[in-house]
């Protein structure tokens, strides 16, 4: 039997970042013409956090009884360890998602948002599907895009029309920024194992491209980050103070063009975890000083 602290680590906390980022950007987008109500904020929030530690359970648990976690590096692996049996992997998986999606309902309700009910259900789906199922997509390539758009711009216009019942230009270039640094993420989760998902058949983004063209695409996505802070930044200066949290970037894009490998690379995750957080904070409370 798993231990509460594996249990707490095969949640993969040091991916909420994840969660959160989006958001309290699109908090701050809401605020910049609207008054926020921190109830729907709290819930919302609570919603992404239980999505995300969701997908993370039924991706330990579809990889680990695909035999792909055996012998990867990084964060616990309860099934692909054998530290959980997967049927109680897979339950903790549905019952975040079953308790995200009444929390969810509940917010569509309060707010009359009806047309956010699919996007919640086909967010939630493809929690499931990243590597669940008889076709996950993360095993085509697929990942990045999929994080992008629902951990980018789902989550964070979906947060900003729950507060405000509208979606704004800042909202939009917020979702850019954070969904490209929510897929670096995982750009550089992949990066690391395109040794054991190449002949394991897991065939992601990183795999395809080969690994010189993943590290560029790492960078590459950081840089699209920035810039998409600094267009709102013309608009509303204070959002400046963002690029300060690129100094967090330093050490993740030294190491990743830096030829860092395997265990290396665990750095690089952690420090894009940091780097998305501070973007989301730092945006967020500039977009709050803007509005005074």
């Amino acid at each position: 039997m798993a231990t509460i602290t594996q249990w707490v680590e095969g949640a993969r906390p040091r991916t909420l970042a994840a969660a959160v980022a989006p958001v309290l950007v699109g908090a701050g987008a809401a605020g910049l013409g609207h008054r926020v109500a921190p109830l729907v904020l709290i819930l919302t929030l609570v919603f992404s956090v239980l999505l995300q530690v969701g997908v993370n359970y039924a991706n330990d648990y579809s990889d680990g009884i695909r035999g792909t976690d055996v012998r990867r590096v990084g964060p616990v692996r309860l099934v692909g360890q054998q530290l959980a049996r997967p049927g109680q992997v897979k339950a903790a998986a549905f019952t975040c998602f079953g308790v995200a999606a009444a929390l969810g309902l509940g917010l569509v309700l309060a707010a009359k948002a009806w047309w956010l009910l699919p996007l919640g259900l086909a967010a939630i789906a493809a929690a499931w599907f990243y590597t669940g199922g008889s076709n996950p997509y993360g095993y085509r390539g697929l990942g990045e895009l999929f994080v992008f758009v629902f951990f980018g711009l789902v989550a964070t216009l979906g947060t900003e029309y729950l507060l405000t019942l509208a979606v704004t230009w800042v909202g939009l270039a917020g979702a850019v920024g954070v969904g490209l640094l929510a897929s670096a993420i995982l750009v550089a989760n992949n990066l690391r194992d395109i040794p054991t998902d190449s002949v394991t058949g897991k065939h992601t983004l990183a795999v395809r491209l080969g690994d010189p063209a993943t590290r560029r695409l790492y960078v590459a996505m950081l840089a699209g980050a920035a810039l998409a802070a600094a267009a709102i930044a013309v608009a509303h200066p204070w959002c400046w103070l963002t690029v300060a949290a690129f100094a967090l970037a330093v050490r993740p894009v030294r190491l990743v063009r830096g030829g860092a490998t395997g265990r290396e690379l665990i750095a690089v995750l952690a420090g894009t975890n940091v780097l998305l957080l501070g973007y989301g904070v730092l945006l967020a409370g500039a977009l709050a000083l803007s509005t005074r």
